[in-house]
């Protein structure tokens, strides 16, 4: 539970978890027109991050690789989108200038979270940030299922930027261990082989996966990416 402040009093509240339903809302982004979560990310798979500020240096790389990577989410069939308590104006003022110093074209939406109605739902602000200074949103991160349940969640400080191989990776480890009973060891990359999980048996693996499993002890068993991928085609 987290303590939330509100003004002159507080209130406690659940933090958000690992599969609960991500919180909808609606609000405008950088052309000022209000935007429906629920609408934008419907049947898709979903990123939201938010950033501490416009004009901040570390916000302008991220939001440009980003841009930069729109290709790589959407054949992932997943959309992204940004938050912080900056203005639509302040975004529109911004949005240039990551597309100059990143050589990108930012089309995805950044929502203007003036009220912070959308930093408060997802956890964004620090509960004693009225008392300390500004309010800024952390450098939060929520990848979500299409079935609008939070599959991963990843916090920075505000010094350290985003690794985006790595949520590129998480995003296919994902899809992956969602239609299929194995898991993505360390490092696994795309590709890669991945484990068998302890609830399949010896058995019913052999019958998933034909030969195309390693045995390196009764409870690690791995198997092709391809293999997983055949078993996912045939059902």
């Amino acid at each position: 539970y987290q303590r939330r402040v509100h003004g002159d009093f507080s209130e406690m509240s659940r933090s958000l978890l690992l599969g609960d339903t991500a919180p909808d809302f609606t609000s405008p982004t950088q052309d000022a027109t209000p935007l429906n979560f629920y609408q934008f990310i419907e049947g898709k798979w979903a990123i939201l991050f938010s950033h501490p500020a416009d004009f901040t240096p570390v916000c302008t790389t991220e939001l440009g690789r980003t841009a930069l990577l729109q290709g790589e989410f959407a054949r992932r069939n997943c959309v992204v989108c940004a938050v912080s308590v900056d203005s639509s104006d302040n975004h529109q003022r911004w949005i240039p200038d990551i597309n100059e110093t990143m050589n990108c074209t930012v089309t995805f939406p950044i929502f203007a979270d003036v009220d912070r109605n959308i930093s408060r739902l997802y956890g964004l602000i620090h509960p004693e940030a009225d008392r300390t200074g500004p309010t800024l949103t952390v450098r939060s991160l929520f990848i979500i299922d299409p079935n609008k349940k939070i599959r991963l969640m990843i916090t920075y400080p505000a010094s350290c930027g985003r690794n985006f191989d790595e949520i590129l990776r998480c995003l296919d480890s994902l899809q992956l261990t969602t239609t299929q009973l194995v898991a993505t060891p360390q490092n696994w990359q795309h590709g890669q082989d991945v484990v068998i999980a302890p609830s399949v048996s010896d058995a019913d693996a052999r019958a998933k996966y034909g030969d195309e499993i390693r045995f390196v002890k009764p409870y690690l068993r791995f198997t092709t990416s391809a293999a997983a991928a055949r078993a996912v085609a045939k059902h």
